[in-house]
């Protein structure tokens, strides 16, 4: 059988579902009008489905601006002159155009030479972004490409505070931006920066489109899964109760065990959906070691 061609978010967001993709797709309709998205995060789920129209929404929006930003060039080539005079303006590393790091750094720290290299380049940067007004997204983009574990963390004061990572703007980057500048110019997407229920409260859905939502996950230990309590997930599985009733179709991806803990609420809620064992692995930023654990896709459809 021939691989699928999966295509990844330029956002390289934690928790993206990239490696997911076939296995999610393999649950997943085929016939969409409408593809919504409340939680779309890097946006690795939307950039290989096919449907009339996409509805991306997240509540960040600081993900939401790199969204805007890379999705309104029309050519790859134009986004990418931008990011490399940056880059070079910066002096990080790019092994793409081939400004790699000196051999005696490789020798001296053979596994973190590109964030002992880049780390003086990337304070300059944050502390540049910090103090402006934050308007220019292709700043915040590489402290993302250039950021320990290609997140997005600011303090209690909006500043940006990830520290550097041991990451380069290599092949794979520019691939995936170029893939994506393509994709987004082809797919008609409608943008949102809302809370996931006023977003929903605002699209007329049928029995012909589809829901797909990977919201924070309750008993995970993220730094994106703080902010949601126990109300958050019943409000959750209450509002999937009435997308149901409505023949609105829908597919959830949760947790329900992580470290011993258990998502006993969800699991009895689950009871009247369709379940299915997902393969899956998670890094978060406290612990970078992968743990497994178990991940779910709940679907309210049979396919």
């Amino acid at each position: 059988m021939k691989k699928e061609n999966v295509i990844r978010s330029p956002l390289f967001y934690t928790g993206d579902k990239y490696k997911l993709i076939p296995e999610l797709k393999k649950h997943f309709p085929t016939d969409i009008n409408k593809f919504v998205e409340p939680f779309v995060g890097g946006g690795s789920v939307f950039l290989n489905i096919q449907a009339k129209q996409f509805y991306e929404n997240d509540i960040d929006k600081n993900i939401m601006s790199i969204h805007n930003y890379l999705s309104s060039f029309s050519s790859s080539d134009d986004l990418l002159k931008i990011l490399f005079a940056k880059i070079e303006e910066y002096q990080f590393t790019c092994s793409y155009n081939g400004k790699t790091v000196p051999q005696e750094l490789k020798d001296k720290y053979v596994k973190t030479y590109f964030a002992k290299y880049n780390a003086e380049f990337y304070k300059r940067l944050k502390e540049k972004y910090n103090a402006s007004d934050r308007s220019d997204i292709a700043d915040l983009y590489l402290l993302l490409i250039y950021g320990f574990n290609r997140m997005l963390r600011f303090n209690q004061k909006g500043d940006f505070n990830l520290p550097v990572g041991n990451v380069d703007f290599n092949q794979n980057a520019v691939d995936a931006l170029t893939n994506y500048v393509n994709l987004t110019n082809q797919k008609k997407i409608h943008w949102s920066n809302k809370d996931y229920k006023s977003f929903l409260s605002k699209i007329k859905l049928t029995e012909n489109d589809f829901v797909y939502l990977d919201p924070p996950y309750l008993i995970t230990a993220s730094e994106y899964n703080k902010l949601w309590d126990q109300q958050d997930d019943d409000d959750l599985c209450a509002l999937l109760d009435e997308l149901n009733k409505k023949n609105i179709r829908f597919a959830l991806s949760n947790v329900v065990n992580y470290k011993g803990k258990e998502n006993t609420k969800l699991l009895e809620w689950v009871q009247k959906y369709n379940v299915y064992p997902i393969k899956s692995n998670y890094i978060n930023y406290h612990d970078n070691s992968i743990k497994s654990f178990s991940e779910v896709l709940i679907t309210n459809y049979a396919k």
